[in-house]
């Protein structure tokens, strides 16, 4: 689900509610993985995640020129208004909030976030917002862990491992594409990095004089494309899948009963092209969307 974030801060001057609530507000958490590309949030009551979404990076800029107050209210909002869409839809009742008083005055009582992200303009952004807790590789209980690994990486291992079971290999599929291996005992095993399909896609765009920007294909293209289009699509996903499967099956010989899931945005796809190039390989891979969420359960 995308939904947009307002780029201007404005005080509203009516009286919102969000639904009045079936869940304490005490029990309320969110969650705030800030990824290369998207904002991407999952609402906590308690320990149970009760919904995922999606949204756009803020700002930067618009918010620089606000005061520390503003900077504020304007992060509250932001969680509120983006909770808003998804509880309108009858989604999760939530508990009633009072609306702002005035634009100097914070009279929002901020849910509790749980920030971890990757991108150091955005996590500048949200050290404002008054109740926030940011996640540190520190925090995690998993070894061997090196000082520049991603917490993004290193969450979404964790929480995968614990939901599936130890030894487990992680591969995301967002913007980078990533493999992340850890061991029976949570210890970090390693992995890799390259450019995920979409970010493949629009490299060769921005760097090449000729070649179009070109969408991911429905289902796996002909091998041997006869126009450029599909030369690309070609390129890019079956040397994609042929390394995904490359990878995958390494990490069996290494640990033959090992789990192994996928996440991020384009895991559906990858599966999909995966399973009608590999179908031995893709037996028994785990769609996990969640996997950085149950990860994050663990700091609540």
């Amino acid at each position: 689900m995308e939904n947009s974030i307002p780029d201007n801060f404005r005080s509203p001057a009516r009286s919102d509610n969000l639904i009045s609530g079936l869940i304490g507000k005490s029990q309320i958490k969110i969650a705030l993985a800030i990824g290369n590309s998207r904002l991407h949030w999952g609402l906590f009551a308690g320990k149970t995640l009760e919904k995922t979404w999606d949204t756009q990076h803020l700002n930067a800029d618009t918010v620089s020129r606000l005061s520390e107050q503003e900077k504020a209210e304007y992060l509250v909002q932001t969680v509120m208004r983006s909770i808003e869409e998804v509880s309108s839809q009858n989604l999760l009742c939530l508990p009633a909030a009072p609306a702002f008083s005035s634009p100097h005055t914070l009279s929002l009582v901020p849910l509790p976030l749980i920030l971890a992200s990757v991108v150091t303009q955005q996590t500048a952004i949200w050290q404002s917002y008054p109740d926030v807790r940011i996640i540190t590789l520190n925090q995690l209980p998993i070894g061997g862990v090196y000082p520049t690994l991603g917490i993004d990486r290193a969450l979404a291992v964790l929480g995968a491992g614990n939901q599936f079971g130890w030894p487990i290999l992680l591969i995301d599929a967002g913007t980078a594409l990533t493999f992340t291996g850890a061991d029976v005992n949570r210890y970090l095993v390693g992995g890799a990095i390259l450019p995920g399909l979409g970010l493949q896609l629009s490299s060769l765009s921005k760097k090449t004089a000729a070649l179009p920007l070109i969408s991911l294909p429905e289902n796996l293209p002909h091998r041997w494309a006869k126009d450029t289009a599909g030369a690309i699509q070609s390129g890019v996903v079956y040397a994609t899948v042929a390394g995904v499967r490359d990878f995958i099956e390494d990490w069996r010989c290494l640990f033959p009963d090992s789990k192994i899931a996928v996440t991020g945005g384009d895991r559906a796809m990858l599966l999909k092209y995966l399973t009608a190039a590999f179908p031995d390989t893709a037996a028994g891979v785990i769609d996990a969307p969640e996997a950085i969420f149950l990860g994050m359960s663990h700091e609540l």
